[in-house]
């Protein structure tokens, strides 16, 4: 283990805190991080099924309504990075906490919005806190379990966060039933209760040798993703050779250019370069993009296919959404066990695999009749299971590669890349329905069901390259960060 990871055993180049416990409890860290990331994850997802309630209260299109989801996780892409590197400057446990709180204020004032726009931007708010729970959750969590015990805890993180991701329209929809208000206030019980034991409970740990994160390079990354997210829901309706979407072409062009030119001089980039030059880590990174892409475009469409061409309540299609992320959390569980015997790229693509058979499901046998039992339920729970198989390998992959003073930078990294393939994700199938006349037509559907197979298949190539790489890119990582005598996490 790292001196920068702080145990009782091992004196840290930060001196002593004396906040630290005398011993660590794995179990109730897990806890703790667990439910942070849980509610992190449900609010990228719970609103969606509260979108029919939301346009009838705001009169609000679905373009436009579509940045209550959009907007948070732009700023959540965008800011994770940065927090990673921070937490592991000034420590992770301080800005967990923060975090917590932050995300806690956020959800509140969500609950009081009396505007899509006051909505908006009380969602910014609960991005930034999630943006500083995610990666200092992460590193807090392989702080406090050994080696050998790392792939279970990450394993139990991710399918966490998975499960809530999907579990957010069934949740939501019993919500709605009171006041969509509710699903931003069933996050400040929790909130409250980690603010008051994860101080007490938490060890904190940082590297203080490292440079402030580069808050130029996370503007960069922020306005490039939230225009291209704008030009791409955008095109559809006003035509893709429109002054303002041509211009948010242009604008996410150079953006990106910025942060390539930042990323490459800082001495904290937002996109490490030197992780970018470890295969394992870049290709997962990749896949977890493209994945995380079909997984927000599939719950988005959904949604959208059970309350507008099936013409259920919220409440029966939150419902009738369940089997998928129960399948999540059990197959999350057990696969944390498969990524220690076959590694996380053969993993992963067992997950796309059974996810893309899930979705060609729904191609061959979903209709505009409604037949849940026999069309839409066996493909949930086909891509329940490849949920719960990738998303965890792909997470993993920052504890098998990195060494631990690099894990804030690693995990927010990778994150990043799933927030933003989130953001994609929604933005494209916005505009896939909005260029086949909206998401009334089973025509529509078939449209998106395509993107998320050519996801699914992306994601299987780039799994098949991790699989390959993985064995050699261990030694690389570890002597380009730490010298060539440092362990490789997870084997000591």
């Amino acid at each position: 283990m790292s001196p920068d990871v702080d145990d009782p055993a091992v004196p840290s180049r930060t001196g002593p805190r004396p906040d630290a416990p005398a011993r660590s409890r794995p179990g109730l860290t897990l806890l703790v991080v667990g439910s942070s990331a849980f509610l992190a994850s449900l609010d990228l997802f719970i609103v969606n099924i509260a979108f029919p309630v939301l346009r009838v209260d705001f009169g609000a299109n679905l373009v436009g309504l579509s940045w209550v989801l959009s907007g948070y996780t732009v700023v959540f892409a965008a800011c994770l990075a940065p927090a990673g590197r921070l937490a592991d400057r000034v420590g992770r446990k301080r800005l967990f906490v923060i975090g917590v709180a932050l995300f806690a204020v956020g959800s509140a004032a969500c609950a009081a919005a009396p505007s899509v726009g006051m909505l908006v931007a009380a969602r910014v708010v609960q991005a930034i806190g999630a943006a500083l729970v995610t990666p200092t959750g992460l590193a807090l969590l392989l702080t406090a379990f050994p080696a050998q015990r790392r792939a279970f805890a990450v394993g139990v993180w991710a399918a966490l966060g998975a499960a809530a991701g999907a579990l957010g329209p069934p949740l939501g929809g019993l919500l709605v039933v009171a006041s969509w208000r509710w699903v931003f206030l069933v996050n400040l019980p929790v909130c409250v209760v980690v603010l008051v034991v994860a101080p007490r409970l938490l060890r904190e740990s940082r590297d203080a040798s490292g440079a402030l994160p580069d808050l130029l390079g996370a503007l960069a990354l922020l306005g490039g993703v939230g225009a291209l997210a704008y030009a791409l829901v955008e095109a559809p309706t006003a035509g893709w050779t429109d002054g303002p979407v041509l211009a948010a072409f242009v604008v996410a062009a150079a953006l990106f250019v910025v942060l390539a030119a930042r990323s490459r001089r800082h001495p904290a980039a937002i996109v490490d370069p030197t992780m970018l030059r470890i295969p394992t880590l870049s290709l997962s990174s990749v896949a977890m993009l493209v994945f995380s892409a079909a997984f927000a475009a599939m719950v988005f469409g959904n949604v959208m296919f059970l309350t507008g061409l099936w013409h259920d309540s919220t409440v029966v299609a939150g419902l009738e959404m369940a089997p998928g992320p129960a399948m999540v959390v059990v197959v999350a569980m057990l696969g944390s066990r498969l990524v220690q015997r076959i590694g996380p790229g053969p993993t992963a693509v067992m997950g796309a695999l059974s996810y893309a058979t899930g979705i060609t499901v729904w191609v061959l046998r979903m209709t505009a009749e409604p037949d849940f039992a026999t069309t839409m339920l066996p493909g949930q729970l086909l891509t329940g299971l490849g949920i719960g198989l990738a998303m965890p390998a792909l997470t993993g992959v920052v504890g098998a590669v990195l060494p631990p003073d690099r894990w804030g930078a690693g995990s927010s990294m990778v994150n990043t890349t799933r927030q933003i393939g989130m953001v994609l994700g929604t933005a494209v199938i916005v505009a896939i329905y909005d260029a086949s006349g909206g998401p009334t037509t089973l025509t529509a559907f078939r449209h998106g069901w395509t993107f998320l197979l050519c996801c699914a298949g992306l994601t299987i190539v780039c799994g098949l390259a991790v699989a390959r790489r993985a064995g050699r890119d261990h030694d690389a990582a570890a002597q380009r960060f730490t010298g060539p005598v440092a362990a490789a996490p997870g084997r000591a």
